[in-house]
């Protein structure tokens, strides 16, 4: 799926509440096989937790030329040097998120899935939109992304749109030609080797 022309770019999320010792080396290894485009740290734990977890993914990510983004905290993001945040509430911090990160900074919006909040986040400079879950799962209210949006975004929209949530690799396959990245994350890492559950499903 990765060599096709159209293929969407791999978006990584990093493995809620694990400590920085555990996630490190498994990090490391993931962005050393598979050729990641951003890193996106979950925003659960203390600031304390979030602090240790977002320099040791900066280093690691930056590395290897890769960005990350955090969940919703934007001081956090500013004062460890990440390069910007997911915004889960969709449009409505999208400008506060530009103005204190400036023009630069990546500022993402999660929209569940509707295309009104989709539009209103890109209007207002989001860098991408997000739209998921696209299976069974519990992100976002529970209603499914369907590939309809999917495919109405990538024809109207130019603002990226990235795929996530339940993902599979016959739904991978299926959004391929219709997004820009593929977020993963739950996916792999409830597996007992996350970089064999990568490899299965990003092929």
């Amino acid at each position: 799926m990765t060599e096709q022309p159209n293929s969407p770019q791999l978006y990584l999320v990093t493995p809620v509440g694990a400590a920085a010792s555990t996630v490190g080396p498994l990090l490391a290894d993931i962005m050393d096989r598979f050729p990641v485009a951003c890193l996106r740290i979950p925003g659960a734990g203390t600031e304390d937790e979030l602090g240790r977890i977002a320099d040791l993914a900066r280093e690691i990510a930056h590395a290897r030329d890769v960005a990350v983004v955090i969940d919703d905290h934007v001081q956090l993001a500013l004062r460890h040097g990440l390069d910007g945040v997911h915004l889960k509430d969709g449009a409505r911090s999208v400008r506060y998120a530009r103005k204190e990160l400036g023009a630069d900074a990546i500022v993402g919006a999660f929209c569940g899935t509707s295309r009104h909040d989709g539009m209103n986040a890109a209007e207002a400079g989001a860098d991408y939109v997000s739209f998921g879950p696209c299976g069974a799962s519990a992100l976002g209210h529970g209603a499914i992304a369907e590939l309809e949006l999917f495919q109405w975004w990538s024809e109207v929209i130019e603002v990226p749109v990235v795929a996530e949530g339940a993902l599979t690799p016959a739904l991978i396959g299926h959004l391929a030609p219709i997004t820009d990245f593929i977020a993963l994350g739950p996916e792999i890492w409830s597996e007992a080797d996350p970089v064999e559950a990568l490899a299965h499903l990003w092929r």
